[in-house]
């Protein structure tokens, strides 16, 4: 190898290190959801549709600001684009503090939709990148390493949020819902909010300093081109769709299971106990990943995909039926396969799409929307149900789309392996 490849070599193995944090930014920021659900529904006296506005304001951004995202990833580029979305995150954590103050749910939400904006952009540019940060062989081994680390930072959120959100005030024993505890209460959602705030500019930060380094590893510059043509390609369509049924089926789950596990006809544990508990099932994705990504360089992505939401819509259709603890465990253990399940559909549905890489991107990015409109479905159901256990079904169609999805995928060549046998 020459010394030029060497550093071109080196230069790209940084960049996908620098590009990796953002993986746990996002992750850490995605996860303090879930105990801010079981939070905000004491604190404000919501019932559960009313608390899963949470979920509602955060993924609807992604349905909002995706396509546009993938124009300003197309004009401004990689780096520049990244730390533009930090920035409107920090931005985002910083109404917080004005909304609690004002005792204002709905400026929580406002600030959420905000944070996700960010967040969204964030995604935009960086999944494609990590995609093309090496060969194209690995890019699924690849992503889901990445994604290792988003599971890592969603694995510390709930735990560390539920330390912060689910302790003291209203939630401390034997406390009732007073003028006193619910200001102390709203004073931690601050304080969750802001460290979160800082931690995002540390972030910025890091990113500005690597910025050449991430241009000189990064493919060259996108064409600015319009989202829209996406559109054009029935496999960036499928992708998208897939990516709604996941989302939707991950969040959902991962949103209820803090009330779900303190239940006392699952677990009857205390709330705080119960938050921090989420983090085993964010935390089976993590290991998952881990492992995928070994996996994936060995055996075939849709397979793969295929065994993983067949395990986990099975799962689902065990815990809408069953209480005690193995049904805790059984809805804890979906995470790990969920692990491979993100990464591996954005890029089988890379490798298949015919449109411009910005626009598919941008049109799987929208179909996170997913996230924002499922849980709500779910939510009625328990509100409706008087019960969480019923609302695990709407999860479960989710996995038996996916598996349609996968193997699909699975019988359905790559463009590169398209091109190589006509070639031949």
């Amino acid at each position: 190898m020459s010394a030029p490849e060497a550093a071109k070599r080196q230069g790209t193995t940084l960049a996908f290190a620098y590009v990796t944090t953002l993986f746990f930014a996002w992750g850490f920021a995605t996860s303090l959801i879930d105990p801010l659900i079981a939070a905000v529904k004491r604190v404000f006296d919501l019932n559960n549709a009313e608390a899963f506005l949470t979920t509602f304001a955060w993924f609807i951004a992604y349905g909002l600001m995706s396509l546009p995202a993938a124009a300003v990833l197309g004009r401004l580029g990689y780096s520049r684009s990244i730390i533009g979305a930090l920035v409107v995150m920090v931005a985002g954590c910083l109404i917080v503090p004005a909304a609690t103050a004002a005792d204002w749910y709905p400026g929580v939400l406002i600030a959420l939709f905000v944070i996700a904006s960010g967040v969204t952009l964030l995604q935009v540019a960086a999944n494609p990148l990590v995609a093309e940060l090496g060969s194209r062989k690995g890019a699924s081994s690849r992503l889901n390493l990445s994604q290792a680390f988003n599971s890592l930072g969603t694995t510390v959120g709930p735990w560390l949020g539920s330390h912060v959100l689910l302790t003291g005030g209203v939630f401390a024993a034997g406390a009732v819902v007073t003028a006193a505890t619910r200001t102390q209460s709203l004073r931690s959602i601050d304080m969750a909010f802001l460290g979160m705030g800082a931690f995002f500019a540390v972030v910025a930060f890091f990113i500005f300093t690597a910025r050449k380094k991430i241009n000189v590893a990064a493919p060259a510059a996108t064409e600015a081109v319009s989202p829209l043509k996406a559109l054009s390609s029935p496999w960036a369509i499928f992708g998208a769709l897939a990516i709604f049924l996941y989302v939707g089926s991950e969040v959902a789950i991962g949103g209820m299971l803090t009330n779900f596990l303190e239940s006392p006809d699952i677990l009857n544990a205390p709330i705080e106990t119960a938050g921090k508990m989420v983090a085993l099932y964010w935390g089976g994705a993590m290991v998952g990943r881990f492992i995928g990504s070994w996996v994936l360089s060995r055996v075939s992505p849709g397979v793969v995909l295929a065994c993983c939401t067949v395990a986990a819509a099975a799962l689902c259709l065990l815990v809408s039926q069953i209480g005690g603890p193995t049904a805790a465990y059984a809805v804890l253990s979906i995470g790990l396969f969920n692990s491979i399940m993100f990464p591996t559909i954005f890029t089988l549905t890379l490798e298949r799409s015919t449109a411009p890489t910005s626009a598919t991107s941008g049109l799987l990015v929208f179909g996170i929307i997913g996230g924002a409109l499922l849980p709500q479905v779910a939510a009625r159901i328990a509100d409706a149900a008087g019960a969480l256990q019923p609302a695990f079904l709407v999860p479960m169609a989710g996995y038996v789309g996916l598996t349609v999805f996968a193997i699909a995928c699975a019988r359905t060549k790559a463009k590169a392996e398209v091109t190589t046998t006509a070639s031949h």
